[in-house]
């Protein structure tokens, strides 16, 4: 088995229909990725597994799904517009951009030229949206209008339709002009989300803490270097957890929910040896404890998963700048408070790079009479985004026709895949690539008997069973 490396997986991602560069007829968008097919598939399994594990099958956990364009004062509230910044130099001689606190600053890592770095400045992360210029209709006292190219005016009305030059990062979200401040962003979190929302889904679900409100979504970042393939993207997917607590009771729940979310990682079939928790030195303004959970990709190992307390930082600062109470009255201690959050973040992105590294393997099959190799992927059934190929031997004697018949038991229970081209070994070997964990072959002795041949992808080992059996096994396989 040789070494894997990131090249191989994103190689291998595109070939088979994982996933493609963003806009590539185009030349391609940094740090920009598309999910094809089979890409979409895994994205949604783990998805899903993540929302069966921690909404449906728990008590006090609850769903979600904001907006990604809020009131700017939310992030205002949240501190990002004023601290979400990393220090940013360029190199004088080849014009490559370093995160100055990543990097000795004396020499390049690109050009290898020293002293071309000048001071470092703060390069802030929030994307700003960005319309360029809008027709609007807006009110025009005294007849007066707003400069610009004149689409329209009533008089009467004093409504004046024009052509307004929009600042770069400005959007509107009213067409009214005395809208101020209608600046708006990417978020660049989805936490705040259910932050905002924290008293909408208390009082509606008539919930006692402690609980939690999970959401899945896209988030932002105006990265300064987006690069390591989709560990580090300009846009990306985050599956986050706010859990809402007592205030005093926050370290509890802190080692509480780091235990939750390694059992998490580990059941995805991943050796407890290439997890690390990593525990942060120097806090985010939000907390007063955090760790990551790290991965060991091929390039070592990385974040994948952030665990937090953030005290009671955003609900307070959200009551402060809204000026809407968000207090909780807790009827055991009879007090009212804002709750303490425990919060856990795991990037999708990452998670399924994570899952396509460990996956991954390169195997040597040959043997005294011949040369062999093959490349598997050897994803946890679940998560497989194919979970069983039906393979007719040959393309006559009536065995597409009982392919054809397993295909319609299985696939309203699993994703399933049919194919009659090329010899059996090299489909196998297809299946093996995209990391379908089983394989059924039907023969003419399937005529006779009603018996298939079921291939293991692992273990490429095979043995003969009841053509009726087989949705049953591989059901059994996934649900475990």
């Amino acid at each position: 088995m040789s070494e894997v490396s990131l090249e191989d997986i994103a190689s291998l991602a595109k070939r088979r229909g994982f996933i493609y560069q963003g806009s590539e007829v185009y030349g391609g968008l940094s740090g920009t990725w598309d999910y094809g097919p089979l890409g979409v598939a895994l994205k949604r399994n783990i998805m899903q597994l993540w929302w069966k594990m921690f909404v449906d099958d728990l008590d006090d956990m609850y769903g979600v799904d904001a907006a990604i364009l809020m009131n700017q004062k939310v992030w205002k509230a949240s501190g990002h517009v004023d601290t979400f910044t990393d220090p940013l130099v360029e190199c004088s001689n080849c014009h490559n951009r370093f995160r100055a606190d990543k990097i000795d600053t004396s020499k390049c890592p690109t050009c290898g030229k020293t002293d071309t770095f000048g001071k470092p400045h703060q390069f802030n992360l929030m994307f700003n949206t960005h319309v360029g210029a809008s027709w609007g209709s807006f009110e025009a006292p005294d007849g007066k209008h707003l400069a610009g190219d004149i689409k329209s005016i009533d008089n009467k009305t004093r409504q004046a339709e024009v052509m307004v030059p929009i600042k770069e990062g400005d959007t509107f979200d009213s067409v009214t002009v005395y809208e101020k401040n209608a600046r708006t962003y990417l978020r660049p979190e989805t936490a705040q989300g259910i932050f905002v929302n924290f008293l909408n889904v208390q009082k509606t679900g008539r919930l006692k803490i402690p609980f939690g409100i999970a959401q899945i979504g896209k988030a932002f970042r105006n990265e300064i270097v987006a690069r390591q393939f989709i560990f580090r993207m300009r846009e990306f997917e985050q599956m986050e957890m706010q859990y809402f607590i007592r205030p005093g009771t926050q370290k509890e729940w802190y080692e509480t929910w780091k235990e939750i979310r390694m059992k998490w990682h580990l059941s995805l079939g991943i050796p407890k040896e290439k997890y690390r928790f990593h525990d942060h030195v120097k806090l985010a303004h939000y907390a007063d404890a955090a760790c990551d959970i790290e991965y060991e990709f091929p390039f070592g190992f990385k974040e994948v998963e952030g665990i937090h307390s953030r005290t009671d930082f955003d609900l307070k600062n959200h009551q402060e700048y809204s000026k809407k109470k968000m207090q909780y009255f807790d009827s055991e201690v009879n007090q009212n408070y804002i709750p303490y959050v425990i919060e856990t973040s795991i990037g999708l992105d990452r998670t399924i790079l994570m899952m396509l590294s460990e996956a991954y393997a390169e195997e040597d099959l040959s043997t005294a009479e011949k040369q062999d190799s093959r490349v598997v992927l050897r994803f946890p059934s679940k998560i497989a985004p194919m979970k069983l190929a039906v393979l007719p031997l040959v393309k006559k004697d009536g065995l597409p026709e009982i392919a054809r018949t397993i295909m319609d038991d299985c696939k309203s229970h699993f994703r399933c895949f049919y194919e009659e081209k090329d010899t059996i070994g090299k489909r196998y070997r297809r299946m093996d690539a995209i990391g379908t964990p089983f394989c059924v072959t039907v023969d003419q002795q399937t005529k006779q008997d009603n018996t298939v041949t079921i291939r293991y992808r692992d273990t490429m080992q095979q043995e003969r069973i009841p053509a009726d059996k087989v949705r049953e096994i591989v059901l059994k396989e996934i649900n475990s």
